[in-house]
């Protein structure tokens, strides 16, 4: 399937999976369990599938609103939420030891940015470019 197929219909089970076992799941947490070790792993586990479900619509309507060469295929959509949600689970968890300062949240949010540029630098590098022949040079 070609990036200029991709339509959110393609994303929407999965998102909305991901947003109900997510929040759901946090729901559960708060009303279900008291604050001990694997109850604040599963807040981890729950918010990043939570918040990377709904962060999936408005990664892939900004991809939509403004597309870059080469156009962005479904993996990249779904990587970009995914760092949206562990960005954010990231904080909330860090939040829970008092440990967010505005240097972790520029620094973190600096580290996956650049990560991702790297990553999508390196996809670019790895496209092929058309091929012109020249049947009709001779």
């Amino acid at each position: 399937m070609t990036p200029q197929q991709l339509t959110f219909r393609n994303y929407l089970v999965s998102t909305l999976a991901l947003i109900i076992v997510g929040w759901g799941g946090i729901a559960a947490l708060f009303y279900y369990s008291l604050p001990f070790v694997w109850a604040r792993w599963g807040f981890f586990v729950f918010g990043i599938m939570a918040l990377t479900g709904t962060a999936l619509p408005v990664v892939y309507f900004v991809h939509r609103r403004f597309p870059t060469e080469p156009l962005a295929e479904s993996n990249v959509i779904v990587r970009q939420a995914l760092w949206v949600g562990v960005y954010a689970a990231t904080l909330a968890w860090l939040q829970l030891g008092r440990l967010v300062t505005l240097y972790v949240i520029l620094g973190l949010a600096g580290g996956l940015v650049a990560i991702e540029y790297f990553i999508r630098l390196r996809e670019k590098a790895n496209r092929t470019p058309p091929v012109i022949s020249d049947d009709n040079a001779s």
